[in-house]
């Protein structure tokens, strides 16, 4: 389904997005009409519509329109909240904003997903800290990375430092068993936040030699959940260590949230 402010989209009110291209979006997977960490994304859509355009978000609409598009669907799918103007011109994007909410839905997979193979790659995205509609480079990242033989794109900033994947946080296991965030300029991701709030963790920078050195690594995302990753570039990693496990069930124990 798509739905524009909870009507059918048509094609001239979605050009927007086509020629233009700025907003910000959250996706959200729905099982069994719930979905873990609700509040947070919505938090997200508020936080990221003051960012993009300066505007309040009325997340009580987002979340009627949400429950439309979740109302007799069973099983698991994704919902994705876009949030754009469609008469945004692109010669003055500092024009008063009047935000507009597009709700999607796709299918989805079982979980867990089997192992990723990453290779780094040398990217920091525009305003990490948005979930924003601007997916280009980190699109062609992972182009260039399956081109390349791997899986997914995992990036690097210019200092040497891990960040996050193409679009999913990434976390690590080191050698006493301890859960690593990498801290840094990255997506505060739901899924991410959901596991820190459940399962000890510490955040520290990690450079690229000390993540190839790893006992375990993990990307993360709401469509993921939490999926190994069985190496980054030529070295390998484990992807069956006993606290990935845990961190998988720790969040697929989460009951979610009633749309």
């Amino acid at each position: 389904m798509m739905e524009l402010n909870g009507r059918p989209a048509n094609p001239e009110s979605l050009k927007a997005l086509a020629l233009t291209n700025y907003g910000h979006f959250t996706s959200m997977r729905v099982d069994d009409q719930r979905v873990r960490g609700l509040a947070l994304h919505l938090e997200r859509l508020e936080r990221d519509c003051r960012a993009v355009f300066d505007a309040q978000l009325d997340t009580d609409r987002v979340r009627e329109y949400v429950r439309r598009a979740v109302n007799g669907q069973d099983g698991s799918f994704v919902v994705r909240v876009s949030v754009f103007d469609p008469a945004l011109d692109m010669g003055h994007p500092s024009s008063p904003a009047t935000p507009h909410i597009l709700v999607t839905t796709r299918p989805t997979g079982p979980m867990p997903l089997p192992p990723l193979r990453v290779k780094t790659v040398p990217y920091v995205r525009d305003l990490p800290a948005v979930k924003h509609l601007g997916l280009f480079g980190a699109l062609h990242a992972r182009r260039a990375a399956q081109l390349s033989g791997f899986d997914d794109a995992l990036f690097a900033g210019p200092d040497g430092l891990v960040s996050e994947g193409g679009t999913w946080n990434v976390g690590f296991i080191d050698a006493d068993g301890a859960v690593v965030w990498p801290k840094g300029e990255v997506l505060p991701g739901v899924t991410m936040a959901l596991l820190q709030q459940h399962h000890a963790h510490t955040t520290s920078p990690v450079p690229l030699d000390e993540a190839r050195a790893m006992r375990a690594a993990f990307a993360t995302n709401t469509s993921i959940g939490v999926r190994a990753i069985a190496a980054i570039d030529d070295t390998a990693l484990s992807a069956e260590h006993p606290v990935l496990a845990s961190l998988r069930d720790a969040y697929l124990s989460l009951p979610g949230d009633p749309v």
